[in-house]
């Protein structure tokens, strides 16, 4: 048996994969899900390499992901996280918006507050995927809502494209 230490998920034989792997973490004070894909029953050793190295560093992910988030949102091109944020306060009563945000502030700064209640929840890996590496899923809270961010990168963690998805 050929196999490969992943963080979080123990020893993958690169022989002979399933084709889904998950698993829960603790992440910045949350839980968050992390997910392996594959198409294949087999993958080079130095492919595992390269998704080891990205789970590693989901935390640095996750920054620059908070800052593709900022800049969509204050940019007057970008719509998708500012349909999100806008989307949520219109919709949600007025007990769950007080579990995330002052309502008591000024009307003004309801976006801004809701913007730092999104958090990542799901990371999911494909490391054969043509049209994306890796998926980050955010949302205000999974109880609350089933709408997301969702960030595709290629295996690098550079942005591909942002949308919002349920």
């Amino acid at each position: 048996m050929a196999t490969y230490i992943m963080p979080h998920f123990g020893p993958l034989d690169h022989t002979s994969l399933d084709e889904y792997y998950d698993t829960e973490t603790d992440f910045n004070g949350t839980k968050i899900q992390i997910d392996l894909n594959f198409g294949n029953k087999t993958i080079d050793p130095e492919k595992l390499a390269i998704v080891k190295d990205f789970i590693d560093n989901i935390r640095i992910h996750d920054i620059n992901n908070r800052k593709y988030i900022d800049n969509d949102y204050n940019d007057d091109e970008g719509d998708t996280v500012k349909f999100y944020v806008q989307h949520h306060l219109e919709d949600l009563g007025e007990n769950e918006l007080t579990t995330l945000i002052d309502i008591n502030s000024k009307s003004s700064e309801h976006e801004k507050q809701l913007l730092k209640k999104i958090h990542l929840v799901r990371v999911g890996i494909y490391p054969e995927g043509e049209d994306q590496f890796a998926i980050f899923d955010y949302s205000i809270g999974q109880e609350i809502t089933n709408y997301l961010i969702v960030i595709n990168t290629d295996e690098n963690g550079n942005l591909d494209y942002m949308t919002m998805e349920s």
